[in-house]
């Protein structure tokens, strides 16, 4: 059986298509402005990818804070089952899930094959996500995927108090014009999301193993911050930004 999940998130799209459980093909592109439109062009362009017609997929699934536009889709699921679907499937001895996406991140504790038993989301506020990172990235005239490497460079890690983004790119501004350096900037910076992110952990109780997922996993400054703090080493697979995705197509089985 082949199945597809779409991922509609704030700043990215994901899609993926399995058969019989294999992936066949993944697609990551930026979402723009029409969330139902990126959508429609992911899924066209993977399935031209892996030479496969629309025919060919038998259930498709929508998830994500956009998946409510994919008119396509079969059925629509919420992202921490799909997420939760998704790490159970790449690593079965997984017990809990740190997402961090563009617009909110996340922490699952996972029982029985890879059930949400609890979960705690921080969806009202942008700092401790992927819009955070990427508001600091543009302050410090930095691309997203250089910040990962600079700050693990850092001999001193600035201090970020500023829970709210606004005001924490204020005092970044305020860092940069007093001459500290953009290593102990941006690990300042990074330390401030990990804050965020294992608050949310903690609350849920995490158990060991745990998977990082959602384009923040590709941050290794913030990953190492979050690991200092926890105390606890992550788990990243080459699939993470597409967990959700997988998850999706995953469900689409039983649709």
């Amino acid at each position: 059986m082949i199945t597809a999940g779409i991922d509609i998130g704030s700043i990215t799209t994901k899609a993926a298509v399995l058969k019989n459980n294999q992936i066949m093909g993944i697609k990551i592109s930026f979402t723009g402005y029409n969330a139902e439109k990126a959508g429609g062009k992911i899924f066209q362009e993977l399935l031209s990818e892996i030479k496969l017609d629309e025919k060919d997929v038998e259930k498709i699934v929508s998830t994500g804070y956009g998946r409510n536009s994919v008119k396509f889709a079969h059925k629509s699921i919420t992202e921490i089952t799909c997420h939760a679907a998704g790490a159970y499937f790449l690593d079965p001895s997984v017990r809990s899930i740190i997402d961090v996406g563009g617009q909110d991140s996340k922490a699952l504790l996972l029982g029985n094959e890879g059930k949400v038993k609890d979960f705690a989301m921080n969806d009202k506020c942008a700092a401790g996500t992927g819009r955070f990172l990427e508001v600091m990235a543009r302050a410090l005239h930095l691309n997203l995927d250089e910040m990962g490497e600079i700050s693990l460079k850092a001999d001193s890690p600035s201090k970020i108090s500023s829970i709210c983004t606004v005001f924490a790119e204020s005092e970044v501004i305020s860092l940069i014009s007093k001459g500290e350096s953009r290593e102990n900037i941006i690990a300042g910076i990074h330390d401030s999301v990990a804050s965020r992110i294992t608050a949310l952990a903690k609350r849920v109780n995490v158990a060991e193993p745990i998977m990082m997922t959602g384009g923040v996993a590709k941050n290794s400054g913030v990953v190492k911050a979050i690991e200092d703090k926890l105390g606890i080493p992550m788990k990243i697979s080459e699939f993470a930004q597409v967990n959700g995705a997988i998850g999706a197509a995953l469900l689409a089985v039983k649709v």
